[in-house]
């Protein structure tokens, strides 16, 4: 059975969500061993080293390579992230390896992966095959539910790193929001074009905090100045995958869609019953947003109160 290095992505050894779905995925193909930065309550192969006090991909990369050069595993994934496709893209270099980004599915055939990854921002679905002595590759997020993970045990791994691999490295860090976030929330009320205005935004906050949720738009909204771009939701935006995601006046062209399209359940309100939001939606309210919006905040407070 071949051995799966995960490298996972953690916040003061707090795992994020789509590296235990990589996790998860990893052990369809093998048994699994996770790969850190740092230390996790996981164990596995932590790599540590004083140039390592932060997000430094070159020199993360470095690492890994170095890892698993030693250790020869037969395949090593990653969380399709920013952060875990730039690490992986760098692991693939050194190791002068091919690298399948995002992949959703993988069939093992004899020696090569039959594979299905996603392109374009997720518009686009491509069936390859993967031919190498050691598989490289990042999972897609939300591509599968996360299972339980607990404590290992751990093993030290120090690398050899000179200092010009931290030329790009996280220096600092700024808490702009605290609490539920996009990326956290169950709920996500999300506005567009139809909201109308800045103020047009009041009713969607209202209905979020009611809700434990956040609030989104799409990238017109940002465009216009309406909502700082850390709002966005959609490919150049913030992907999520709430169990809700109310779409209030946005026609849902694909980039959008791209970067909710994981949501478990939407709801549609716009005034356009073809517009594309409403033809995918799980469930659709077809009218003037805003007066259904209030009508959804004063029945919400009614059965609260």
């Amino acid at each position: 059975m071949s051995r799966v290095f995960v490298y996972i992505e953690h916040d003061d050894g707090a795992v994020a969500e789509t590296s235990l779905q990589a996790l998860t995925f990893g052990g369809g193909l093998g048994e699994v061993e996770v790969v850190s930065v740092g230390e996790t309550t996981l164990g596995g192969w932590q790599i540590q080293h004083p140039l390592l006090t932060d997000y430094a991909p070159e020199a993360i990369a470095e690492g890994i390579a170095q890892l698993v050069g030693a250790e020869m595993p037969g395949v090593v994934l990653a969380a399709g992230t920013e952060r875990g496709n730039e690490v992986m893209a760098h692991v693939a270099a050194l190791l002068d390896l091919p690298l399948a980004a995002n992949v959703t599915e993988v069939r093992p055939s004899g020696d090569a992966w039959e594979l299905t990854r996603v392109r374009w921002g997720g518009s686009l679905l491509e069936e390859a095959t993967l031919t190498a002595f050691m598989k490289l590759a990042t999972v897609a997020p939300h591509v599968i539910d996360p299972a339980p993970f607990g404590p290992g045990a751990a093993t030290v791994f120090s690398p050899d790193l000179a200092d010009n691999l931290v030329r790009t490295r996280v220096s600092e860090r700024v808490t702009i929001t605290e609490g539920i976030t996009l990326t956290t929330a169950p709920v996500v009320v999300s506005g567009g074009r139809g909201v109308g205005s800045p103020e047009g935004f009041v009713i969607l906050e209202e209905l979020a905090a009611l809700l434990g949720g956040a609030v989104g738009c799409s990238r017109v909204v940002t465009n216009n100045g309406w909502r700082p771009h850390s709002d966005q939701v959609g490919q150049t935006g913030t992907r999520v995958a709430p169990n809700l995601y109310i779409a209030c006046g946005i026609s849902g062209a694909i980039q959008h869609w791209v970067g909710m399209m994981a949501s478990k359940n939407v709801l549609a309100i716009n005034n356009d019953a073809e517009a594309p939001m409403v033809t995918k939606a799980d469930y659709a309210v077809i009218g003037d947003l805003h007066p259904i919006l209030n009508a959804i905040v004063a029945e919400v407070k009614r059965r609260a109160g």
